[in-house]
């Protein structure tokens, strides 16, 4: 299949800049994939659509504040960072902007905010072939400790702040409330529409609620850039699966119970799991590049729960695989039901509505 297949026209006010008021006040588009009927309800709504013995399982990951400024120690020359991934204590694959700067050799002094003493300093040790640096930390025994202090929100690019003036909710509303081990750079986005009230509900309802952790990277946010989707290099995640959700997870496939996964990054996991395992999952971590896009099957996911994705990106060609599994018939069903989204003034993205695809 070709990327372009994949575009579509969004109208940039329809790209959510705020989260709503309350985390669960948002709307739900259901799409039904036996038939392609949709309707419009609200996210509270979503108790309806479980039943007893489903397994909802979301990703737990939580963001870190991981966007970084400093200045060079020589030239004096502003930089932003972006941490990437963490190799080993205070040792950090990042994105620097200017990069052209961030030579190997160069020291650089981490910016602190409300003019605190600058302590903490980076040295550019390396370069990949992405154009990502390699960063290795003094002053501090464990930068990821201090980024509650010193680091801002990572938002996306589509998401428009103040640099000077950082909006203090994205803190807590760019997180999810069940948000545990830290290390992504994006939020697992459809998880942000639960409240802990809504959780406890839908475990009053018979459904069991399980976690994955994927620790999302900066290539969530991609554009496809081949013509051809068979041409696209997908980015690499880590992910770590429970005892308890592998086993829950193998005994609703067992039982006929299905798997409903909140988010693409939840699907990722369940279904790199299942390709190792031969149709179950096992507990343990890994890492995943798996693209998924039509005409691929699923093995455990049986109903997603998600965002609106952005034209031409890998999420919306997952989505669009999950909702004809098998043939590449999704692709249209799911641009058919954006239109109708667009049409109904649905807000897009990060701090967007939410679809439920079953």
């Amino acid at each position: 299949m070709r990327t372009a297949e994949f575009d579509f026209h969004l109208p940039s006010e329809l790209i959510a800049q705020q989260p709503t008021p309350r985390r669960d006040g948002s709307r739900l588009l259901v799409l039904f994939r036996d038939n392609g009927r949709l309707e419009h309800r609200k996210f509270t709504d979503l108790l309806e659509f479980l039943r007893p013995g489903d397994v909802l399982v979301l990703n737990n990951s939580r963001v870190i504040p991981a966007r970084l400024r400093g200045t060079n120690a020589k030239t004096g020359g502003a930089f932003e960072i972006l941490l990437l991934e963490e190799n080993v204590v205070n040792d950090w694959w990042a994105m620097l902007k200017p990069g052209k700067r961030a030579r190997v050799g160069s020291n650089i002094i981490i910016k602190f905010p409300h003019n605190a003493p600058d302590s903490i300093t980076a040295a550019v040790v390396e370069t990949n072939a992405e154009g990502h640096r390699r960063l290795r930390f003094e002053g501090t025994d464990n930068i990821l400790d201090a980024l509650d202090s010193i680091g801002e929100v990572p938002l996306p690019p589509y998401i428009r702040r103040d640099p000077e003036a950082p909006v203090m909710e994205d803190r807590t509303r760019y997180q999810t409330v069940f948000a545990r081990p830290p290390g992504s750079v994006a939020a697992p986005t459809a998880g942000l529409h639960f409240t802990p009230e809504l959780m406890d509900a839908i475990r009053a309802h018979g459904v069991e609620i399980q976690f994955v952790t994927l620790h999302v990277g900066l290539g969530t946010f991609a554009p496809v850039k081949s013509e051809t989707l068979d041409a696209h290099v997908m980015h690499e995640e880590r992910y770590e699966i429970s005892e308890a959700t592998a086993q829950a997870v193998n005994m609703a496939k067992a039982d006929g119970h299905r798997v409903v996964a909140v988010g693409t990054t939840s699907v990722r996991v369940l279904e790199s799991a299942a390709a190792l395992g031969e149709g179950r999952i096992s507990a343990g971590g890994g890492r995943t590049k798996i693209f998924i896009h039509p005409p691929r099957g699923f093995a455990i996911v049986d109903a997603l729960l998600t965002n609106f994705h952005l034209p031409c990106s890998t999420l919306l060609m997952l989505v669009s695989a999950f909702a004809a599994p098998g043939n590449i018939s999704g692709r249209e069903m799911i641009l058919s039901a954006y239109a109708e989204a667009i049409h109904e003034r649905y807000r897009f993205f990060s701090y967007g509505d939410a679809m439920l695809i079953a």
